[in-house]
């Protein structure tokens, strides 16, 4: 149970945390509330839904009255790609903003649909700036979209949402946002951005359990989605349709993850909402990085660019350093980290979301320092190399 210096209860049956992006460690709240079964099809499960895509709305704030929220079945994936074929037409284009394997991801999916993209690939991590994107819609007047990745995970990059965005509309384009793994924790005010569509998920930043993502649209985007889409499954307007005139999913429903996700809603509103749940996150963030660099550790990242969500550290250079070992040994002690994604330079990532609070994370640092200890490395400081590629960012 919770001792009197932690806020947060532990995993109640033993298993080691998730400092993943998603999923991650969830209450047993969360868990508990998948031991009942539910009818797709019954009233209880239908008002369940509605109660969710009211709940998920309120989060918009004072935006919300032109927009509706629309889950779909499958992990985050399935619901970007759901967003680009049900809301960008068949004569379409959208201008790929990617800084990592995210953005990248979109632009396969772009590729695989058939439909006209431009990709802009920043690298590993750098973020793509207003200016550079004003210049590609200067240039291309088929682009009618502009994706942006909320937050890019393979690095833990924040993205300046809004400055694309601002310089998006500006040029007349539309914006669609990935915000997979920071709604929920991380402020998207929709009356500055605007924007036509953005993809969640629910094993993120609400703290449910992966087995859906959600769609919120304008209304009126929704509307005119009608027969864009190149899925029977994946089609967004379809399924809005279908949910507005019968309060039914069109197909079988993930019944004992909504129900996951009602627990996870509640607590999140209990928290503070955004706001709440962005100040624990942050919070860990902090105490994490400040304990990992008084170990040698450097963050990929300078502060300005570090999300609450996930932080990418070079791997040391010693020769005793070994990623392998070290993510088991601290899986030994209880974390299980991620490694990196990286392709100049090795690096490891730590995340920061999830059932955890400054308490963990300083038990997460404490854990490193013994993993370096039991490998023989005396010192966690990166090769030159990464202190190199890191200067680009800083220019």
């Amino acid at each position: 149970m919770v001792s009197e210096t932690e806020t947060i209860e532990p995993p109640r049956l033993g298993e080691p945390y998730l400092l993943t992006p998603g999923p991650l460690t969830t209450s047993y709240a969360v868990k508990e509330a998948m031991l009942r079964d539910w009818g797709s099809w019954d009233d209880e499960f239908r008002a369940m839904t509605r109660k969710m895509r009211t709940q998920l709305l309120a989060l918009l704030g004072s935006g919300k009255s032109e927009y509706d929220c629309v889950p779909i079945q499958g992990s985050g994936s399935y619901c970007v790609e759901a967003m680009l074929g049900s809301f960008v037409p068949k004569d379409g284009k959208v201008l790929v903003l990617a800084n990592g394997a995210y953005g990248l991801r979109a632009a396969q999916t772009m590729e695989c649909l058939g439909r006209a993209f431009k990709l802009l690939d920043k690298g590993d991590y750098l973020p793509p700036r207003g200016d550079e994107v004003a210049a590609i819609l200067a240039d291309d007047s088929a682009i009618t979209h502009v994706l942006i990745i909320h937050c890019e995970t393979s690095s833990g990059i924040l993205n300046p949402v809004e400055e694309i965005a601002d310089v998006a509309h500006a040029a007349g384009r539309k914006v669609l946002i990935d915000s997979m793994s920071a709604f929920g924790a991380v402020p998207l005010d929709v009356e500055r951005t605007k924007y036509a569509a953005m993809v969640s998920s629910a094993n993120k930043c609400i703290e449910g359990v992966p087995g859906f993502g959600f769609v919120i649209a304008r209304t009126d985007e929704l509307e005119a989605a009608k027969g864009n889409s190149h899925s029977l499954s994946l089609d967004v307007h379809a399924q809005w349709a279908a949910m507005e005139k019968t309060g039914q999913w069109r197909f079988t429903p993930p019944t004992h993850v909504v129900a996951a996700f009602l627990a996870a809603l509640d607590a999140h509103e209990k928290e503070g909402s955004v706001k709440g749940r962005g100040a624990r996150y942050t919070r860990n963030r902090d105490v994490m990085v400040e304990g990992m660099r008084e170990l040698g550790f450097e963050t990929l990242l300078a502060d300005r660019w570090l999300s609450p969500i996930i932080v990418t550290f070079f791997c040391p250079a010693s020769p005793a350093f070994e990623f392998q070992k070290f993510y088991e040994l601290m899986k030994e002690r209880g974390f299980i980290i991620y490694p990196g994604k990286l392709t100049v330079v090795d690096s490891f990532r730590i995340g920061c979301i999830g059932q955890m609070d400054e308490h963990v994370m300083r038990k997460v640092v404490e854990a490193a320092a013994q993993a370096l200890a039991e490998m023989g490395v005396n010192d966690a400081s990166p090769p030159q190399a990464a202190l190199d590629e890191r200067k680009k960012l800083a220019a």
